[in-house]
C-alpha cells in the first residue's frame, strides 16, 4: 500500500474530496488510516487525515507525504466512518467535521518527544539513536532517517512512549521535588557550621535529617513556613538538590472520592434494569428512553448498567449537559468506578483535556464522562452509551458542523451493536413521540427514592400582586417562605432565567432604547462595572448619565438579572447569605466547585442562579426553591418556548424536598394560566406532551414535521435579500410539492456583528433529495462565498431560530 488517500485542512466546496498522495519509502508501513498528515497543497504544507490506503491511483504525478504527525492514530477506523456519516448527515466539510471530533490539544502546535522506559528488547538502531538518553526529540529522529516501522513497533510493546509537548501552554506538567544528597550525619555537620542568625536555613537541614526522602517543594514551603529563596540557598550550597518530574494534571484526584458500592434498587429500578441487562447480554443496539421523576434514582440505573458493560469487558461513555457537569456529578462516577473514569468537559484547561484524552487512547479508562465532544472518545470495544437530561439543547452543536450528540450516540451504538439510555425527567417531544411508537424503548421510573413526595408547588399571580402595592420582585409569600425556611435553618434555592443585571436601558421619557451599534439587540447593564454588554459581539459602553437621543435625565434599566435580585435580597432579608451562580461569577476554573461547596458546607443560605443551577444538584437541606420569572421563555420567537419553559420549571423544583424534609416550590409568573406553566405545577408530562403534541400538528411542527433552517448573512443588506430570495426559489422549485418553503423573512436578530441575516425556512414530512438539493444551491453560490464574503449555513435539525 504505497498511496494515501488524504483529506485535507482547507475547508471549500472544491477541496472537500480525497486527494491520493504518495507514501514515501522511508513511511512504507508506517502509515496508518487515521493518522494525521503534512502535506505539500499547492504552493503551502497542509495538515491532513488519511482516510484511506491503497496501492492504485487514476493520477500519475503524485506529490509524497512531506511528515507524519502521529505515530499512533488519532481516529479508530470507527470514527473514521462517524465522520464521514455525519459530514452526510450534516452538510459540512470532511475536516470541519474531523477537526471537531479531535480534542482541542491535539489542535494546537506541538512538538513530538520520543521517551525511553527500557533498554530491554530496544533495537540496535534505536539504542544507537538515543545514546544513554533518555528522551530524544521527534525531528532529531526524522532528520537522522530512523526506522518508523520499528519505532511503531516499540511504541506497541511500550518500549518507547511518545510524548506531545504543546507549544501552547499545555506542555507537561512538571512539579519540583526537594531532596538532600547528603548522609544524616553530614547535615548534622552542617547544622552546626550554619551562623545562629541563619535559623530558617538550620530548621530546613533539620528537617531533612529527620526526613531524606523527596518531598514536593510548595509542600516544604507551607509545612516549614519558610521560602523558595532559603531552599535555593541551600541547593546552591550543595546541601538540597532539586528534581522535575512530571506528574499527570488530574483535576479529579482519587484519593478526594469515598469510593462506594452499589445501592439496593427500588422495585421500580430493578424493573428498569431488566430489560438493560437482557440488552447487554444479547449484545444488540437498542434504544432505551428513561422517563424518571427528578430524585427517582436514575443515575443508580446508570452507574449498575455500566457496571454490568465493565463486567463484561466493555467500555462506557456518559454524557451530561455541560452545566450539569457538577462536581457532584463526577463524584458519583469517580466514587463508583476511581481511576477507571476520564472526565472531558470545558472548565478543565487544554491540558487537563489532553492529559484526560490520552488516558482514553492509551486504554487506561473504561470510562468517560463528559458533555457534548465526549461521544467521540476513542473506545474501540463499547458497551454502553447513556445521555443524561437528553432534552437538553445544549447537545446540539450551533456552529459548523451542527450535530446532534443523541444522533452520534444513536449511530455508535449501532456500530458497536450497544445499548443507548436516554434518561430525563421531561424528555423532548420527538423522542417521547419516538418511544411511544416504539422506536424507543420506554422505561419509567414515577416514584422518588425513599417514596419522597414531589415538592408541592404553588403559583403566585404577580399580577394581582402589583395590584395589592407589591412593586418588589419577590412575592409575600415568596418572602415569608424565605424567612420561616432561614429560622428553621433549612436552605433556599432561587432561580432566575437571565444573567447580568438587567436586561437593558431606556429612557422614561422618550423611550429610548440603547441598542448594540453592530447588532440588532439592546445592550446589557452590568452593575460592577457600570457598563453596558452585547452579549452576541462583546462590545461595550459605560452607562450614560442622560438619554443619547434627548438628553432627559430619567434614564433607567428595565427587567430583572441576578445581581439585582441578590441587591433587592440583601435589602428585604438582610441576614440571608447569599450565593450568586451566573455566566459572570463562574467565568473563573473551578469557581463552579467552590461555590456549590460553599452552599453544600452551609455556609450560605440562598443559591440563586441561573438556568446552571437547574439540573442535577442534590442538596439534602434545599426545602424551598423559587421561580422568579417563570415566564421569561414562554415570549420568545420559538416554537419549543411552551416546551422549554415546562421542562425548566419542572427541572428546578425537583432540587426540592430531595432527601427527608418535604419539599415546596413557589412559582411567580404573570401567566399563571398557560398549560406548560399549569402541568409543570402538577408534574404531569403525559398531559403536557398531549396539550403539546396538538399545537405542534396544527401548526405543522415537529415531531409531525422536520425543519431545515437556512440562513443567509452578509454586510450588505440587499445582497442578502436577494440571496434569500434566490434560495427560497431554487428550494420550491426543485423540492416536492409536499415541501413547504417558508420566507425569506429577516432573522429574529437580524443584524450581528454588522452583518445582515435573513432566513427561510423548509417543512417537510418526507423530503430523500433534499441534501442533494441544498449541495447544488450552495455549490450555485460558491464564488459569491469564497470572493464576497458571504456567508450560508444550513441547519437541518435546528434548535435555535433565532
Amino acid at each position: 500500500m504505497n498511496i494515501a488517500k488524504v483529506i485535507v485542512d482547507v475547508p471549500a466546496t472544491q477541496t472537500n474530496r480525497l486527494f491520493d498522495y504518495n507514501i514515501p519509502e522511508y513511511l512504507l508501513g508506517a502509515i496508518k488510516e487515521g493518522m494525521r498528515v503534512i502535506v505539500p497543497f499547492g504552493p503551502r504544507k497542509v495538515m491532513g487525515f488519511v482516510m484511506e490506503l491503497t496501492d492504485h491511483s487514476d493520477f500519475d504525478q503524485l506529490k509524497d507525504i512531506v511528515d507524519l504527525m502521529d505515530v499512533v492514530p488519532v481516529f479508530t477506523k470507527e470514527l473514521l466512518d462517524v465522520g464521514k456519516w455525519l459530514t452526510e448527515k450534516t452538510l459540512s466539510f470532511y475536516i470541519s467535521v474531523f477537526q471537531a471530533m479531535l480534542p482541542q490539544a491535539l489542535k494546537a502546535t506541538y512538538k513530538k518527544e520520543l521517551h525511553k522506559l527500557t533498554n530491554e528488547g530496544l533495537s540496535d538502531a534505536l539504542t544507537k539513536m538515543f545514546a544513554g538518553r533518555e528522551f530524544m526529540s521527534y525531528e532529531e529522529f526524522t532528520e537522522r532517517k530512523g526506522d518508523y516501522r520499528k519505532l511503531q513497533q516499540a511504541v506497541q510493546e511500550g518500549l518507547i512512549e511518545i510524548n506531545y509537548l504543546v507549544k501552547s501552554k499545555e506542555t507537561k506538567k512538571k512539579e519540583t521535588f526537594i531532596t538532600t544528597n547528603l548522609k544524616p550525619f553530614q547535615l548534622e555537620e552542617e547544622i552546626a557550621n550554619l551562623s545562629n542568625q541563619a535559623t530558617k536555613q538550620k530548621q530546613l537541614l533539620e528537617f531533612f535529617a529527620e526526613h531524606p526522602e523527596p518531598i514536593l517543594q510548595s509542600k516544604l514551603v507551607s509545612r516549614l513556613h519558610t521560602s523558595r529563596s532559603t531552599i535555593k540557598q541551600l541547593i546552591d550550597k550543595g546541601f538540597l538538590v532539586e528534581n522535575k518530574v512530571e506528574v499527570y494534571r488530574n483535576p479529579y484526584q482519587e484519593e478526594n472520592y469515598e469510593r462506594t458500592t452499589a445501592l439496593p434498587l427500588t422495585e421500580e429500578q430493578h424493573n428498569v434494569m431488566i430489560p438493560i441487562y437482557e440488552n447487554l447480554k444479547s449484545g444488540e443496539e437498542a434504544v432505551f428512553l428513561l422517563h424518571g421523576v427528578t430524585g427517582s434514582g436514575k443515575t443508580e440505573v446508570y452507574l449498575q448498567s455500566i457496571q454490568r458493560a465493565l463486567e463484561n469487558g466493555k467500555e462506557a461513555i456518559v454524557l451530561v449537559p455541560e452545566i450539569a457537569l457538577t462536581p457532584q456529578m463526577v463524584k458519583r462516577f469517580k466514587g463508583r468506578f476511581g481511576s477507571k473514569v476520564a472526565v472531558l468537559h470545558s472548565a478543565l484547561s487544554a491540558g487537563e483535556k489532553y492529559d484526560e484524552w490520552r488516558k482514553v487512547q492509551r486504554k487506561e479508562v473504561q470510562v468517560v464522562v463528559g458533555a457534548r465532544s465526549a461521544i467521540f472518545a476513542p473506545f474501540e470495544n463499547l458497551g454502553i452509551i447513556i445521555i443524561d437530561e437528553e432534552h437538553e439543547t445544549s447537545y446540539k452543536q450551533e456552529d459548523h458542523p451542527r450535530y446532534h450528540a443523541r444522533d452520534v450516540a444513536i449511530y455508535r451504538g449501532e456500530q458497536h451493536s450497544c445499548p443507548v439510555i436516554l434518561g430525563s425527567a421531561t424528555p423532548t417531544l420527538e423522542s417521547f413521540a419516538r418511544a411511544q411508537k416504539g422506536v424507543y424503548k420506554l422505561l419509567s421510573l414515577t416514584k422518588r427514592m425513599n417514596n419522597a413526595s414531589m415538592p408541592e408547588v404553588q403559583l403566585i399571580d404577580m399580577r394581582n400582586e402589583l395590584h395589592m402595592g407589591n412593586r418588589s420582585m419577590f412575592s409575600i409569600a415568596l418572602k415569608d417562605k424565605i424567612e420561616d425556611r432561614l429560622e428553621k435553618g433549612e436552605q433556599i434555592v432561587l432561580f432566575l432565567n437571565r444573567r447580568g443585571y438587567s436586561t437593558f436601558v431606556m429612557c422614561r421619557d422618550c423611550g429610548y432604547v440603547i441598542e448594540c451599534p453592530h447588532c440588532d439587540i439592546a445592550l446589557t447593564y452590568h452593575r460592577n462595572n457600570e457598563s453596558l454588554k452585547c452579549h452576541y459581539c462583546s462590545y461595550e459602553m459605560t452607562m450614560p448619565t442622560s438619554c443619547p437621543d434627548c438628553e432627559s435625565k430619567t434614564i433607567r434599566y428595565f427587567g430583572t438579572g441576578t445581581q439585582k435580585v441578590e441587591e433587592a435580597l440583601t435589602q428585604l432579608i438582610p441576614q440571608a447569605r447569599v450565593v450568586r451562580m451566573d455566566v459572570d461569577t463562574t467565568r473563573r476554573k473551578g469557581s463552579h466547585e467552590k461555590l456549590l461547596n460553599q452552599f453544600g458546607n452551609h455556609e450560605a443560605d440562598i443559591l440563586l442562579g441561573t438556568q446552571m443551577i437547574a439540573k442535577g444538584l442534590d442538596f439534602p437541606t434545599v426545602t424551598l426553591v423559587g421561580v422568579l420569572a417563570a415566564d421569561s421563555l414562554l415570549h420568545l420567537p420559538d416554537f419549543r418556548a411552551s416546551e422549554k419553559t415546562f421542562q425548566l420549571l419542572t427541572q428546578v423544583s425537583g432540587r426540592a424536598g430531595r432527601h427527608t424534609l418535604p419539599g415546596e416550590v413557589i412559582v411567580q409568573t404573570y401567566s399563571p394560566d398557560h398549560y406548560s406553566v399549569e402541568f409543570a405545577k402538577t408534574y404531569n408530562y403525559e398531559g403536557f406532551f398531549k396539550k403539546e403534541m396538538e399545537v405542534r400538528k396544527t401548526f405543522h411542527y415537529p415531531p409531525y414535521y422536520y425543519l431545515t433552517l437556512i440562513t443567509v448573512a452578509h454586510p450588505n443588506q440587499v445582497k442578502v435579500i436577494e440571496t434569500t430570495k434566490k434560495i427560497a426559489q431554487l428550494l420550491a422549485k426543485h423540492l416536492s410539492s409536499e415541501a413547504n418553503v417558508l420566507g425569506p423573512t429577516p432573522s429574529p436578530l437580524t443584524r450581528i456583528k454588522d452583518r445582515y441575516r435573513y432566513q427561510c425556512m423548509v417543512k417537510y414530512k418526507n423530503e430523500p433529495n433534499q441534501r442533494k438539493i441544498i449541495k447544488r444551491i450552495v455549490t450555485f453560490f460558491e464564488d459569491d462565498i469564497r470572493q464576497n464574503d458571504l456567508q450560508i449555513s444550513v441547519d437541518l435539525q435546528p434548535y435555535q431560530l433565532m
